[in-house]
């Protein structure tokens, strides 16, 4: 029988870890918005501890596993090293967990960066007490098999994105969004200058909202060029009700 499918790719080629950080702070939806906003996985890989995770930041190690079966997850957790986010493509398995407390804790004690799951996990209440983010597309608690096979650093799909082992991630509250290494300058430096532009809306408009008010009009007007919508009155009065 072929390897593919089954096999481990011991070797990552991640990203120097200044370039990495030069993502931290940034929103998500900064970066997005730098990328054509085709780069942030579906909604339903959504952040289950809010309340006391830090940024999602850092490097992937992909694990590609049969639904329901976690046994190749175990190892990529064994494998991965701090700063590396695990990033999991469990077919959106939705009837079994891929992991939980236990294995969630160790990756913190690890000081991984995060762990990302297109699949269920379970122990919410645990997990929402721990300062690495979690990510997964779903709760159960029913467990998952331990047979394999699987594949651990090749290109994955997670939450509708490809990843490839050491592409960056960057998430939020408001998602993920995967920036493949080769294009992590260009977009540190884009997303750099997105958000200091952000910072100074956000400062006009705390400092003078009418000037902004202002600045907001004539910006949707040079929008609206060659729109020409119809204005009219009120629309009972249009229709007569």
């Amino acid at each position: 029988m072929s390897t593919i499918g089954n096999r481990i790719f011991s070797e990552v080629r991640r990203p120097g870890r200044d370039l990495v950080e030069a993502f931290k702070g940034i929103p998500s939806s900064n970066i997005n918005d730098e990328m054509n906003r085709l780069f942030c996985m579906h909604d339903f890989v959504r952040l289950v501890n809010p309340d006391h995770a830090v940024q999602l930041l850092g490097t992937a190690v992909t694990v590609k596993v049969p639904s329901g079966d976690n046994l190749f997850f175990h190892q990529a957790l064994d494998m991965a090293l701090p700063g590396d986010v695990i990033v999991v493509d469990g077919g959106h398995c939705n009837n079994r967990s891929l992991a939980g407390e236990i294995m969630l804790k160790f990756a913190q004690y690890k000081g991984l960066a995060g762990v990302v799951v297109d699949g269920c996990l379970r122990d919410l209440d645990a997990l929402r007490g721990l300062s690495m983010p979690v990510y997964c597309a779903g709760i159960t608690p029913q467990g998952p098999f331990k047979n394999g096979p699987g594949e651990i650093n090749a290109p994955i799909a997670c939450g509708g994105q490809v990843v490839f082992p050491g592409d960056i991630l960057v998430g939020d509250m408001d998602g993920i969004v995967v920036i493949h290494k080769e294009d992590a300058p260009e977009m540190a430096a884009a997303a750099q200058k997105k958000k200091a532009s952000e910072d100074k809306t956000f400062a006009l408009m705390d400092g003078d909202w009418k000037a902004y008010a202002e600045k907001h009009a004539a910006t949707t007007k040079k929008r609206m060029e060659g729109r020409t919508p119809e204005f009219l009155g009120s629309f009972a009065d249009k229709y007569g009700l």
